[in-house]
């Protein structure tokens, strides 16, 4: 067997050991030579989840990779079948706020270059992009593009669309096509924000939802990869503060924060995006501890990675680390990971971007006609 192959199993050393280990890497060896799927057991298939979780080199929050709850739902293969899953995940992930870190496995391709489920949403929660005719846009600019989607198959915003309008999921199971789920009221938790000391910023009419549920990315383990793997944490708060609603390519929300904080924008010497920045960040984290929903500030994650780091060292495992994934958006040379070197190298079990769904639909109904 080539070496290649060996790397791929050699996460089993931790599943098993002696003649269970052997008989185990036989078998999978021989369906990858056979081009098939590894037959992964359910319990694999959790080491094989919390390692990718453990490898993935732009994650902050690995230190608790192995409380993550794998479900392993190979066995799903129909649009509707994968949705009510869904729902069961988000719930489950949700935990009234005592956000629960949560992997669900859904089937691979059944052949080479055969179909597989995906899920079109980046994230399992997400709110609606709408374009004007104007070239303005309201709501999430990111999700434009899937926002058109599901309206292209039927979707309808509220009649009144507003700047939070939460999508509908785009499932396709083995038949390729995609299916639309709008999300049942009430599915998703969310968060309204306001200021532990502004009254005016719960005026402002912002809200994000409490768990963050990676849908898009695929899982490789084994030498197989599973196109359909929803995945979470837990948010970090500058993700939500100092990304999602202040990058000028999504909310942009630090200009009207700005104004109402009364501060000069007409020169940055004023440092007034870094003010109005610290608000904004302290209005999400008040905001998901009153609200009793877990959720980790930068500093507290700054350190609890560079605890993980150690604990691989003293298991003798080297980290991969993206520094600038993994160093936060705020205040960053406050924190301890700013002054760490990192490196970034391949690893397996782990997580991959891939192509669109949407893009993957289209090349596989070029091939068809």
């Amino acid at each position: 067997m080539s070496a290649s192959v060996e790397d791929e199993l050699a996460f089993l050393s931790e599943a098993h050991h002696g003649h269970i280990l052997d008989e185990r890497l036989a078998v999978c060896r021989a369906a990858l030579a056979a081009q098939l799927p590894a037959p992964l057991t359910s319990a694999e298939l959790t080491w094989a989840g919390r390692i990718a979780w453990r490898n993935h080199a732009r994650c902050i929050g690995r230190h608790y990779w192995r409380s993550l709850n794998v479900r392993d739902h190979r066995h799903l293969d129909s649009a509707d079948q994968i949705a009510a899953s869904l729902r069961e995940h988000l719930e489950f992930a949700q935990a009234d706020g005592n956000v629960r870190s949560v992997l669900t496995v859904y089937a691979p391709p059944d052949h080479p270059g055969g179909p597989a489920p995906r899920i079109w949403n980046h994230q399992l929660c997400s709110y609606a992009g709408y374009r004007h005719h104007d070239g303005t846009i309201l709501g999430d600019p990111k999700t434009i593009a899937l926002t058109d989607h599901a309206r292209a198959l039927g979707w309808e915003p509220p009649s009144t669309p507003g700047r939070f309008d939460l999508l509908p999921w785009i499932v396709s199971g083995r038949d390729g096509r995609p299916h639309l789920f709008p999300l049942p009221a009430g599915l998703v938790r969310e968060v309204r924000l306001r200021h532990p000391q502004f009254a005016w910023f719960e005026q402002l009419g912002l809200r994000w939802y409490a768990v963050p549920v990676i849908s898009d990315m695929s899982l490789h383990a084994a030498g197989t990869d599973y196109p359909a793997a929803p995945f979470n944490g837990w948010y970090m708060g500058t993700e939500i503060g100092a990304r999602n609603l202040a990058d000028t390519d999504r909310y942009n929300l630090l200009p009207v924060i700005a104004e109402k904080l009364a501060l000069d924008q007409r020169n940055p010497r004023s440092l007034w995006k870094d003010r109005a920045l610290l608000e904004l960040n302290a209005a999400v984290l008040h905001s998901y501890e009153s609200d009793g929903v877990k959720l980790v500030d930068h500093h507290t994650a700054s350190a609890e990675f560079i605890k993980f780091c150690e604990r691989e060292k003293t298991a003798g495992r080297e980290v991969s680390a993206r520094w600038d994934w993994i160093v936060p958006p705020m205040s960053p040379a406050t924190t301890t990971v700013f002054h760490t070197p990192m490196a970034e190298f391949p690893t397996t079990p782990d997580f991959h971007a891939q192509p669109s769904a949407w893009a993957s639909a289209g090349a596989t109904a070029a091939e068809k006609s």
